[in-house]
């Protein structure tokens, strides 16, 4: 029977966070959700607290619009990062190697899906998902790098 579990840890200005799903692919995808959702939960912060510095006030009204936007750019990231990192595990599970070829096809896979769920544009669909594959072959290329 599967079993999760839950461990978080915090060492200087790293913070780890652990999620046991029972199953390595659920672990991958809820990692990625988690750490990039919250990426872009804390960029929205960021820029709506500017808004609100340069204004000088808040009303109630605005500050619910802005926890709005951050839950969904929190959730959007979250959920393209999640399919992406669940993607590219896949593709390295069946192709039995780690290397840049499961960013290339995770991320040219996950371009396209994010891109056939938003718009129907077949032309459109295969542009994201060269992006895609180029943007996680360059970011596993540079992470390689360091």
């Amino acid at each position: 029977m599967p079993r999760s579990g839950f461990r978080g840890s915090l060492n200087g200005p790293k913070v780890d966070l652990i999620i046991d799903m029972g199953n390595p692919f659920l672990n991958h995808t809820v990692d990625g959700f988690l750490k990039i959702g919250t990426v872009a939960a804390t960029k929205t912060a960021a820029e709506e607290t500017y808004e609100v510095l340069r204004r000088g006030s808040i009303s109630s009204h605005k500050f619910e619009h802005s926890l709005k936007k951050m839950c969904k750019e929190g959730v959007y990231w979250g959920t393209i990062a999640g399919a992406y990192v669940g993607m590219e595990y896949g593709v390295e599970k069946i192709r039995g190697t780690r290397d840049w070829k499961n960013a290339m096809i995770g991320g040219a896979l996950t371009g396209a899906l994010v891109s056939a769920a938003t718009n129907g544009n077949r032309d459109k669909i295969v542009l994201d998902a060269i992006a895609g594959g180029a943007i996680a072959t360059a970011s596993e290329f540079i992470n390689r790098l360091t």
